[in-house]
C-alpha cells in the first residue's frame, strides 16, 4: 500500500484502530523517519485517546488509557541487550494481558523470538515522496 503524505498516514491509522482486538500487539519496522510514530498516533485518534502521541524512544514505552482500549506504544531502538529487551517485553505483555489493550512496538527486532502472534507492519520510503506499507499477520 502507498501513502503519499502525513495526512494520510494518520487516517490509515486511524481506520486501522477500528479493526483491532484487545490484545492485539503490532510490531512496526523501518527506517527512521518513515512514519511509525504518525501511524501510532493515527492508531491512538482512532482509539479516541485523547493524549498527546510521542515517541517513547528513550521512555522505551508510554501508556495511554483515556480511549476505548488501553495503548502501550513502546520503542527498541535504543535496546543492545536482549535480556534487557526481552524482560521489558514481558512485563509490558502482562500489563497488556490484565488491560486488555493494544500494544504497539517500533523497532521490535530484538525481541521477535518472544512474540507471539502479530500483525508486522513493514515502514519503507517512497522513490519521490510518500511511504509503502506491507500488512503480515503471523
Amino acid at each position: 500500500m502507498f501513502l503519499e503524505n502525513l495526512s494520510e498516514t494518520l487516517l490509515f491509522g486511524k481506520n486501522f484502530a477500528q479493526h483491532l482486538k484487545p490484545l492485539s500487539i503490532l510490531l512496526l519496522k523501518g527506517p527512521i523517519g518513515a512514519g511509525k510514530t504518525s501511524f501510532v498516533q493515527g492508531i491512538a485518534d482512532g482509539l479516541l485517546i485523547n493524549e498527546s502521541i510521542t515517541s517513547p524512544t528513550f521512555a522505551l514505552s508510554h501508556h495511554y488509557y483515556s480511549g476505548k482500549l488501553p495503548l502501550i506504544h513502546m520503542d527498541f531502538y535504543r535496546l543492545k541487550d536482549k535480556l534487557s529487551a526481552e524482560e521489558l517485553f514481558l512485563e509490558e505483555e502482562e500489563e497488556l494481558n490484565q488491560n486488555g489493550g493494544i500494544m504497539v512496538i517500533e523497532w521490535p527486532e530484538i525481541i521477535l523470538p518472544v512474540i507471539g502472534m502479530y500483525t508486522l507492519i513493514e515502514f519503507s520510503y517512497g522513490k519521490e515522496f510518500g511511504r509503502y506499507y506491507k500488512i503480515t499477520n503471523y
